[in-house]
């Protein structure tokens, strides 16, 4: 599958895309690229009964089949390296304390739940960070609209960039983390310091958004419970 490189969302990954070889292996390709970070390797290298982020974490090699799912993975893992194996670090040392039992537990729950749909803000002007805590949608998207030309807003998640190629659609909703997640603990990853924002609502990202409208949908754009 070619990777649309002029998507909004792939905006921090162009550099990187237009790196990537083709006609390659997943995991030869990716270590073609440049910047830091594991070496890829085919996903039959994973021993049976190992888990995947123990391995990673010992061999400092990633396992990455022949989907776009991996390949995104890996697209991240060269682009944030210290922060993809800080996740891993985290993953591996509660396997190493807990083992692997029938359920994740909190912190490897929240881990995965990032890794997979997150998404970094580091520095968002006050009028957007506020309107988003307080799941103002109106005020993030249409009263300050102007300013979205500023934040560094980047989608982390190589789940939901695999959404946003294979099937785009308003609901798509990422876990933002305000601020340098390389400074969260162990416990405060396991509290879930994520704030729901759906994508597609981004001014820029979507045509149809460009109609006020567009956040009347409250199955969406939903008011914080109360």
């Amino acid at each position: 599958m070619t990777l649309d490189g002029t998507q909004p969302w792939f905006a921090p990954l162009r550099e990187l895309l237009g790196a990537l070889p083709s006609g390659m292996p997943a995991a030869a390709a990716l270590n073609q690229l440049p910047g830091s970070g594991p070496r890829f390797v085919p996903a039959d290298q994973l021993p049976a009964g190992v888990a995947y982020e123990a391995f990673i974490h010992r061999t400092g090699d990633v396992p990455t089949r022949e989907n776009l799912h991996d390949l995104l993975n890996g697209l991240i893992w060269r682009r944030h390296p210290a922060l993809k194996a800080r996740l891993n670090a985290l993953q591996a040392a509660d396997i190493a304390a807990r083992g692997i039992g029938p359920v994740r537990g909190a912190l490897r729950d929240a881990l995965t739940l990032f890794d997979e749909n997150g998404a970094l803000w580091m520095d968002p002007p006050p009028a957007l960070a506020a309107a988003l805590r307080a799941r103002d949608w109106r005020a993030l998207f249409a009263t300050h609209r102007d300013l979205w030309p500023q934040p560094r807003f980047e989608i982390f998640g190589h789940a939901l960039l695999e959404q946003l190629i294979r099937a785009p659609r308003k609901g798509l909703t990422a876990h933002v983390v305000i601020g340098d997640p390389m400074l969260l603990s162990a416990d405060d990853w396991a509290q879930k310091p994520f704030l729901p924002l759906p994508v597609l609502g981004i001014p820029g990202w979507w045509p149809a958004n460009q109609d006020p409208a567009f956040y009347d949908d409250s199955k969406v754009f939903r008011r914080p419970v109360s």
